[in-house]
């Protein structure tokens, strides 16, 4: 009786660790992140379709990736220069054999004597840039754009929080030939929490600057695909947005359809080729500028407002330095009192005393140099002047006596006083 109960609890024991596998397998293998492809060193060109026969299966594809290496080449340098695929030069297949770096099957049918297969043709940047008559294989790009696919189904919008068709595209796209500087996120780590569906909508310019800042973009573009099926593995259709700016500016649009589940991921990979060809135009309509409002407030500028204090009037005028000479304290006190009451000084400020000896003071005299010598000479003191600086001392063992005060101002005199009269006789009457 209890070896029953005891199996129940030992395939139920199984059954959670079975889940606890199940769910840590989820969580290291991901059901989220695609890696984008680095195809910065490459220059890529797809769709050649090539139909070679020969005397056997290998000698036929060997052939066919031959013709497919010159086809490849005249579309690369056709797109390069603007100019029609016949005008490209003809280059030796020894010298195409350097410059293609891979060549990816896309489709491919081999038989006993036949190849048919469509084919991609990635020529190394560096090599083929001499004969494509590009300096360096560069061509003239965007600033970086942080780009953000959203794809809507089922009513419900997500960006990298799950694996999707949308994101595969993206990630699978070769950017080498684009004017456009994408920026785009795997979906590992903290995308999901970063770069969601939910962020489009977001106004917050303080959150987009974080945002373009830690992936190292300066702007933002936005793909938008509502895909829309008729029922599980039948036709679908696609309505493609592109959005641009953290306001989600729609730059254009176009709609696509597939006659078949299994042909979804074509659709949304020839979505992405003609999205970027939007986002190209629009670049080269200058329609894509950066919002201002990405860019950092500057700081608040403080207005620096000068007081006028109570000793402004005593700063202007000329400065000069007096220097008094003289045995004791007392020659010192009574240059300082003459310059204090002499006219013309707005301020003297003691800088060094020296009872004993030489003292230095720094005055501000409204005037030449040469007329407060002159003045401070009319005071009884002998002046000495060199350049800046008035030298003063006293004849006798007393420095010069302070002048009198100014007399007290007189009252006007009344005009309407009785001035006393005087008779034949001398005599005043009042």
């Amino acid at each position: 009786m209890l070896r029953r109960p005891l199996l129940l609890a030992l395939l139920f024991l199984a059954v959670l660790v079975g889940a606890g596998v199940a769910v840590r397998a989820q969580l290291e293998t991901g059901e989220r992140g695609i890696l984008p492809i680095d195809s910065s060193g490459t220059l890529e060109v797809g769709g050649i379709h090539v139909d070679v026969g020969a005397k056997d299966s290998m000698a036929a594809r060997y052939a066919g990736w031959r013709v497919a290496q010159r086809e490849g080449f005249k579309k690369l340098w056709a797109a390069t220069h603007k100019r029609p695929p016949e005008q490209a030069p003809r280059l030796p297949d020894s010298t195409l054999d350097q410059i293609v770096g891979a060549i990816n099957v896309e489709r491919e049918q081999i038989g006993p004597t036949r190849y048919i297969a469509d084919l991609g043709i990635q020529f190394d940047r560096a090599r083929a840039a001499p004969f494509l008559g590009v300096e360096g294989g560069e061509i003239r790009r965007s600033i970086p754009m942080l780009i953000l696919p959203i794809l809507v189904t089922g009513g419900t919008a997500t960006a990298v929080e799950l694996r999707n068709g949308w994101q595969r595209a993206w990630a699978q796209f070769r950017t080498n030939q684009s004017p456009i500087d994408y920026v785009r996120v795997s979906g590992m780590g903290v995308d999901p929490l970063l770069v969601n569906a939910a962020q489009v909508s977001r106004p917050g310019r303080g959150w987009w600057r974080n945002l373009i800042d830690l992936y190292g973009a300066a702007d933002i573009l936005v793909a938008e695909v509502q895909l829309q099926r008729l029922y599980p593995g039948g036709p679908a259709r696609a309505r493609f947005i592109a959005r641009h700016g953290p306001d989600s500016e729609i730059i254009g649009g176009f709609t696509l359809v597939a006659p078949s589940g299994d042909k979804v991921d074509d659709m949304l990979a020839l979505g992405v080729r003609r999205m970027d060809a939007l986002f190209a135009q629009a670049l080269a309509a200058g329609m894509l500028q950066r919002d201002p409002s990405l860019d950092l407030p500057p700081p608040p500028v403080e207005e620096i407002v000068e007081e006028e204090g109570p000793d402004t009037a005593a700063t202007t005028g000329n400065a000069f330095q007096v220097q008094v000479t003289g045995k004791d304290v007392n020659s010192y006190n009574f240059a300082m009192a003459h310059l204090r009451t002499l006219p013309g000084i707005a301020s003297a400020s003691p800088q060094q005393i020296n009872p004993g000896g030489t003292s230095y003071i720094l005055v501000n005299f409204n005037g030449p140099i040469g007329q407060l010598g002159s003045a401070l000479s009319a005071r009884g003191w002998v002046v000495e002047v060199s350049g800046t600086v008035v030298r003063i001392r006293s004849n006798s063992d007393r420095p010069p006596a302070l002048p009198p005060p100014p007399p007290p101002p007189q009252p006007a005199p009344n005009q309407n006083a009785v001035q006393p009269q005087s008779n034949s006789a001398g005599e005043q009457q009042p």
